[in-house]
């Protein structure tokens, strides 16, 4: 069995990219996360009692751990998840995303380098280092532009897209300059089960069913692609047995919409879903605040490689996703209660409940 070394698997993403390599058997996973305020042992409960998830409490930026862990592990692969991820975070305080995204990616490269250095020649060439990164780095696309492609140059617009810009960078540079076989992803706006509700969509589930405002930014036609969890970690999966070393795989879930119509497609679910809801018809319920700065208008990702190359597609639809991620949350209000601590319910009044707003 191979291991694998996964930063940030108590996250969104890296949980369910743990989950799915454990329940498959196909990899030990030692799980290295800091636990900030996104990171949630909750969302790996099912795994207590596997010997062969190892939970490592810690920073990718503690030279030191992550040292320890590669020579007590010897891992076959890292997969880094590990960053700060919420656009209105970085605008709020952007220098916990420079330190955890720049400095703390480049931290665990330099450990993984003195690793990979060490191994034999056979060893080096099994190696991989998979670096998930997120298509906001490319910027923002007019309504006829062409979808993003892996050589589209970067534009990022925030400061969270901007430090994943240069841990993208980070990347390419040492495999370029030090040989290091990695490899980068680019996704599109994820959303499924274990999500954090300060997104978008768990943050419209939570408070319809509680009949509280659904919050959207600005006209809410800002378009985005949405790609459910499971699907790209099925994508990441592939990456990492079959991607050509140093490149770039986009990956999408080829589902533009508007945030104001995917807020009414989760409330027309919704009103089928939960009938019984103290604000249904939950459509009634959305209300317009004030726009964030920088707000990027539209991604979309073209990606055509992966599928051509690697023989991936997604297998979900929005409807389809969508349902499983309100059936998740409906069936699961102990994980839901475990992230609304005082500091979530103070980020999003701050965030939302204090701006301008009009009614729909």
């Amino acid at each position: 069995m191979k291991t694998y070394l996964v930063t940030g698997g108590a996250g969104f993403i890296g949980s369910n990219f743990v989950l799915m390599q454990r329940q498959a058997g196909s990899a030990r996973i030692v799980n290295l996360d800091l636990l900030t305020y996104a990171g949630n042992l909750l969302n790996l409960k099912s795994l207590e009692g596997d010997p062969e998830h190892i939970f490592v409490r810690g920073d990718i930026g503690d030279r030191k751990l992550v040292r320890d862990i590669l020579e007590k592990y010897r891992p076959d692969a890292v997969i880094n998840f590990a960053a700060e991820s919420h656009v209105d975070r970085s605008i709020d305080g952007p220098e916990d995303f420079i330190q955890t995204n720049v400095v703390g990616t480049f931290h665990l490269l330099e450990e993984v380098r003195r690793y990979w250095s060490g191994l034999s020649d056979t060893q080096k060439g099994n190696f991989r280092f998979l670096h998930v990164s997120t298509d906001e780095v490319y910027g923002s696309l007019g309504p006829e532009d062409p979808a993003f492609c892996e050589e589209t140059p970067y534009a990022p617009n925030s400061p969270y897209s901007a430090s994943k810009a240069a841990s993208d960078h980070l990347v390419r540079a040492y495999h370029h300059t030090y040989g290091i076989p990695t490899l980068i992803t680019n996704c599109s706006n994820n959303y499924g089960p274990r999500q954090f509700p300060e997104k978008l969509i768990p943050l419209v589930i939570l408070n319809a069913i509680e009949g509280k405002r659904l919050p959207i930014y600005g006209d809410g036609l800002n378009v985005r692609d949405w790609l459910y969890v499971e699907d790209h970690c099925e994508a990441l999966q592939i990456v990492l047995e079959r991607g050509k070393l140093g490149e770039t795989y986009n990956i999408g879930g080829r589902c533009e919409k508007a945030n104001l119509d995917l807020v009414k497609t989760i409330c027309t679910l919704l009103d089928e879903m939960v009938p019984e809801s103290p604000g249904c018809p939950h459509s009634t319920l959305i209300t317009f605040v004030k726009d964030r700065p920088g707000h990027d208008r539209r991604y979309a990702i073209d990606c055509s490689k992966v599928e051509r190359e690697l023989g991936w597609r997604p297998r979900e639809s929005l409807e389809t996703g969508l349902r499983k991620t309100i059936q998740w949350y409906l069936d699961n209000p102990e994980w839901v209660e475990s992230v609304k601590s005082g500091e979530y319910r103070e980020w999003i009044a701050r965030q939302y409940e204090e701006r301008e707003e009009r009614m729909v």
